[in-house]
């Protein structure tokens, strides 16, 4: 019997794999005079945008070429919480951009559901859901509004905070649904073993 199912060594993974790999760079590029340069504040911000849009193309690959995998569906997200972690927890400290309620909120949520799906993953893997993309995509808008240089633009940091705060509704929202989603695939499994039992 052939085994049609792609290798999880393929393209997409590829690109999931470079977004984790690239953190680091970030990271680095923002720090750099302790994220007081505008130049080096530009450089980490173009780096941001390019990880946060490669999550676009391994998905747009994976579903055009079949190369959907488990691996897959498990390292997408966390290579978007390790961005988006890394992200919010620099501009909190030691860049100072962020009260540290901001981070704490989002990472609790991330780490929580993070956490869920590998509690179930010997059930199902549990891929993101609309609300999740979405949640990423404001996310995303918030964090390159706050890492772009804002001395002088007072608009822009406005609208940073009103799409942050947006994330935050949205990140709490769909947290509380994948956590009613995990309990009951955890509920349908035991139900299931102690009805084979």
């Amino acid at each position: 019997m052939v085994n049609d199912a792609p290798s999880p060594w393929n393209v997409a993974n590829y690109v999931t794999m470079l977004r984790i790999a690239m953190v680091p760079v970030f990271a680095w590029a923002l720090l750099v005079d302790g994220g007081e340069s505008d130049t080096w504040r530009l450089v980490a911000t173009a780096i941001f945008v390019v990880a946060a849009l490669s999550d676009k193309v391994d998905g747009y690959l994976a579903r055009s070429r079949n190369l959907i995998t488990d691996l897959g569906k498990l390292l997408d997200p966390i290579a978007d919480k390790l961005l988006v972690g890394a992200a919010l927890v620099l501009l909190w400290w030691p860049v100072g951009e962020l009260p540290w309620w901001v981070p704490a909120v989002i990472l609790a949520r991330e780490l929580g559901i993070t956490w869920m799906r590998m509690a179930v993953l010997k059930y199902v893997v549990m891929p993101a859901s609309r609300g999740g993309k979405l949640k990423t995509v404001l996310q995303a808008v918030a964090i390159t509004a706050f890492l772009l240089p804002r001395d002088d633009l007072p608009w822009l940091t406005l609208i940073a905070w009103i799409v942050m705060l947006a994330a935050i509704v949205v990140t709490v929202v769909t947290g509380l649904d994948y956590a009613y989603q995990g309990w009951r695939i955890r509920r349908s499994a035991r139900r299931g073993s102690r009805a084979g039992a």
